[in-house]
């Protein structure tokens, strides 16, 4: 009885492991640092989203699963450097703080690394202008940078 009572704690336990590490790095998009993400884009020509959170950021918490649950993103992602910028890597360069520091904020860089400092949550508070609660503003964000920067867009089933 205690092998399979092992074994099946095993299991329980590997599946909430596997759990807790994709909510950690916000689904299965492939996800890089700052300094590695700004190396990638300028050797790839690809836009990127730079998504700066904290992990008790109640804010950053609710986006995760938003990320998390959308094929949209997922699929998309494959035509952007997904740069995740946690708490201790939050650079203290205002270029990448357009209207401030808060969290959690979604920033776009071009291809050649710039920030596109025009897109931003359409539909959002003027006064956070890179915050995204909603996954549908996140993605219209996406496909302008897409559309803005002649980048390849993903095709979604």
């Amino acid at each position: 009885m205690a092998p399979i009572f092992s074994l099946a704690a095993s299991a329980f336990f590997g599946s909430l492991s596997a759990a807790v590490e994709q909510a950690k790095t916000w689904g299965r998009i492939k996800w890089v640092s700052l300094k590695e993400g700004q190396k990638i884009v300028k050797e790839q020509g690809k836009p990127a989203m730079i998504v700066f959170h904290k992990p008790w950021c109640r804010a950053c918490k609710a986006l995760r699963p938003r990320f998390a649950n959308s094929r949209e993103i997922e699929q998309m992602s494959n035509d952007f450097v997904m740069i995740s910028v946690e708490e201790e890597d939050l650079p203290k360069n205002s270029e990448l703080s357009p209207d401030g520091a808060y969290i959690p904020r979604i920033i776009f860089l071009d291809p050649e690394g710039k920030v596109l400092t025009h897109v931003f949550n359409q539909k959002g508070n003027k006064q956070y202008r890179y915050y995204y609660a909603e996954t549908n503003s996140i993605i219209e964000s996406m496909k302008s940078v897409l559309t803005q920067t002649g980048a390849r867009r993903s095709t979604t089933s």
